[in-house]
C-alpha cells in the first residue's frame, strides 16, 4: 500500500470498484455467484500485493501478467464457446452501457497518481489515454440508444467498438509502462501503482469487467440483429 498518498485518491478508487461491482451485479441479472467469484479474485490478489509478491518485477515471466492473463482465455472462450456466448447474451445491455461511466473516476485516479509520481503521464488523459471519453459518453449513448421503444443498435455497435479500442489502448500502454522485462515506455516515471494495493485491482477487476461488458455487448447486439 502506498502510505504517502492523499486519502481522497483511495476513496475515489474504492468507490469506483464498489460502483462497478454493483452495476455488473445488475447487468448480470443479479448473478451473485459470479460477483462473489470476482470479489474473491480481487481479495486473493490484494493479499499477494500486500505480502509483497508483486514487488519483484524482475521475474520471467513477470508476475504482474497473472493479473491480466485470465483475460486471454476468456476472450477466446467468448468467441468459440457456445455456453459462454449464451451466458453473456443474457446480460442486460442497458446496464452494461451505463456501467462504463466507471471509467470517469478511474481516469481521475490515474491522473492523481500521475501527479503523485506513481504512473506515467501517457497513462492519463493528458497523455495517450483517451478512455475518459468512453465514460463521459456512456450515459449519453445509453439515453439515446434506449430512450425510445426501438433500441438504436447501430449507435451501440459503433460506440462499443470505440470503447473497446480505447480500453485496449490503455491496457497496452499500462503493461508496457510497468517496470518489467516488457517495459517499453515511461522509464523516467514508470507505472508502479499497479504493483501495489489497492490499485492492482484496476487490472485485476476493473479492466476484466469492462472488457467482459464490451464483449457481452457485441454478442447481445449480434443476436438481436
Amino acid at each position: 500500500m502506498i502510505t504517502d498518498l492523499p486519502i481522497h485518491i483511495y476513496i475515489i478508487f474504492f468507490i469506483s470498484v464498489v460502483y462497478l461491482l454493483i452495476m455488473f451485479y445488475y447487468a448480470t441479472n443479479k448473478n451473485l455467484k459470479f460477483i462473489s467469484g470476482i470479489v474473491l479474485w480481487g481479495i486473493i490478489h490484494s493479499i499477494l500485493a500486500i505480502s509483497g509478491y508483486y514487488k519483484n518485477t524482475e521475474t520471467i515471466p513477470p508476475r504482474l501478467l497473472l493479473l491480466v492473463f485470465p483475460l486471454i482465455p476468456f476472450v477466446i472462450f467468448s468467441i468459440f464457446s457456445k455456453n459462454i456466448k449464451n451466458w453473456l447474451s443474457t446480460f442486460n445491455l442497458k446496464w452494461l452501457t451505463y456501467l462504463h461511466t466507471v471509467r470517469i473516476p478511474v481516469e481521475i485516479v490515474l491522473f492523481l497518481l500521475f501527479l503523485e509520481g506513481y504512473v506515467p503521464q501517457l497513462m492519463t488523459f493528458e497523455g495517450r489515454n483517451f478512455d475518459i471519453l468512453t465514460g463521459i459518453s456512456a450515459p449519453i449513448v445509453a439515453f439515446i440508444a434506449f430512450g425510445s421503444n426501438k433500441i438504436n443498435k447501430p449507435l451501440l455497435w459503433i460506440w462499443n467498438g470505440f470503447s473497446l479500442i480505447l480500453l485496449i489502448n490503455i491496457l497496452i500502454h499500462a503493461v508496457l509502462s510497468t517496470p518489467t522485462i516488457l517495459q517499453q515506455f515511461a522509464f523516467e516515471q514508470p507505472n508502479v501503482a499497479m504493483t501495489k494495493f489497492p490499485f492492482l485491482l484496476l487490472p485485476a477487476i476493473i479492466v476484466p469487467l469492462v472488457l467482459i461488458s464490451n464483449i457481452a455487448g457485441f454478442i447481445i447486439l449480434k443476436r438481436q440483429s
